[in-house]
């Protein structure tokens, strides 16, 4: 989610990428619709312009965002892999936190779950924004560990698994500013992962 990521997108895109960014860093509250026409470098008028619905709709667009950035990295995740299997695509997803938390601190989380810890009991459209999120996540990592073998109904079960893991490790890592909790996960997971896989042969 680099800020270079930006570059060559229009004004609309940048200010949802930097919404997302914003989010992940300082929460929803904290997010103003100023600062992110600041980090987008986008015309503070274009905003009620792009996003009629307000701070709201720009939300629920940057936690869309985010749902589809990270689907789509575990085709990116696979492909990175001499032979892909569960405990390597799991593996993958924590080594995005890890690299990023070594290099950069511990100041980043993920957007969606910045947005439903801050507006799930409040917002109803963004609850809605962040559990579908989760859903295309959760589906992109379902669909990538049946083509490995496990069983469609166990793919989903594990998928969810592999998904609240990461998310709660990633809380842990942040509050004891440590990925020693990200690498914990991904140790005594793989197994367990990989397992599903040879029962399914």
């Amino acid at each position: 989610m680099a800020a270079n990521e930006t570059s060559g997108r229009g004004p609309r895109e940048r200010m949802v990428f930097s919404a997302a960014q914003l989010i992940r860093r300082e929460g929803v509250a904290a997010t103003g619709m100023r600062e992110v026409a600041a980090h987008a470098d986008a015309p503070r008028g274009s905003l009620q312009h792009y996003f009629p619905g307000g701070k709201e709709q720009l939300v629920n667009e940057a936690v869309g965002w985010a749902g589809r950035y990270a689907a789509n990295r575990v085709a990116r995740f696979l492909s990175a892999l001499p032979e892909p299997t569960p405990s390597g695509l799991f593996a993958e997803m924590v080594r995005q936190w890890t690299d990023e938390y070594r290099t950069t601190g511990f100041a980043g989380g993920c957007p969606v779950a910045a947005a439903t810890v801050d507006c799930a009991e409040s917002t109803d459209s963004t609850r809605e924004a962040a559990a579908a999120a989760l859903g295309h996540w959760t589906g992109a990592v379902a669909r990538a560990l049946a083509g490995m073998g496990v069983p469609e109904d166990r793919a989903a079960a594990l998928a969810t698994l592999m998904i609240s893991t990461l998310e709660g490790a990633i809380i842990i890592a942040r509050a004891e500013r440590n990925v020693r909790a990200l690498t914990t996960a991904a140790r005594e997971l793989g197994p367990l992962l990989d397992a599903a896989v040879s029962k399914a042969d």
